[in-house]
């Protein structure tokens, strides 16, 4: 699995990848969750930054995500820092001078004014939006007005350190969902599968973090939920 190996073990030693009892943003309980808000580090944003920038790197090369991308935008708040290690990720480890621009929460009413930070949007660009996990979807949802609004700005792709795999609305997956509803690729660096596959019985650190009462309970869990 090379960097998404590396992704995962990442993850758990930041305090990231977490195991437990918890509820989704969409009101689902879950034993695991992943808090992109627990990275406090400046070495961990910058390996960070090179995780995003390497799922970005190798998807250009595959085709996937347009060679013209120009602009990565952080939803508020945690697509922020995504937005500008990534962009420095790329600088840095493949020669990619990417803008970034995030918005804020709320719109001000001084200075220049508006409601974004960082790169202003323009008709041609290629934006890529950096975000934390997609389960149903619903920050995305609410993200792509503040994209769109702009005439002939153009959605490259969304990329998430997790697919969920879950369910969105209906009988699909927020990221099928996604594609129907506004034609979005999304580019998850690891999916939850995938993480049960490397932490199964393998120990971080000398730690099980997924042994079998995890796994089985995860897999109950992706069966109530998920699109397997």
């Amino acid at each position: 699995m090379g960097y998404k190996e590396d992704f995962i073990r990442f993850m758990v030693r930041s305090d990231v990848l977490l195991f437990g009892d918890f509820i989704t943003r969409s009101g689902r309980n879950t034993k695991y969750f992943i808090n992109t808000g627990n990275y406090r580090t400046g070495v961990q944003a910058a390996k960070l930054g090179e995780f995003y920038a390497t799922c970005i790197n190798e998807n250009i090369k595959n085709g996937n995500i347009t060679e013209d991308l120009n602009v990565l935008f952080g939803p508020a708040y945690k697509g922020i820092p995504l937005a500008v290690a990534t962009s420095i990720a790329l600088a840095k480890d493949f020669d990619m001078d990417v803008n970034y621009c995030f918005n804020r929460k709320e719109k001000k009413d001084h200075g220049e004014g508006g409601n974004m930070v960082g790169h202003k949007l323009t008709a041609g660009d290629k934006v890529l939006i950096t975000e934390d996990v997609i389960t149903a979807g619903t920050a995305v949802r609410e993200t792509l007005p503040i994209l769109t609004e702009k005439e002939g700005v153009d959605i490259a792709g969304l990329v998430v350190s997790v697919d969920r795999m879950e369910r969105g609305n209906g009988e699909k997956t927020a990221i099928q969902e996604l594609k129907e509803e506004f034609g979005i690729n999304t580019f998850p660096i690891v999916s939850v599968r995938e993480v049960i596959d490397t932490l199964y019985n393998s120990p971080v650190d000398g730690k099980i973090y997924i042994d079998d009462a995890v796994r089985s309970s995860m897999e109950e869990y992706m069966s109530k939920y998920c699109v397997i």
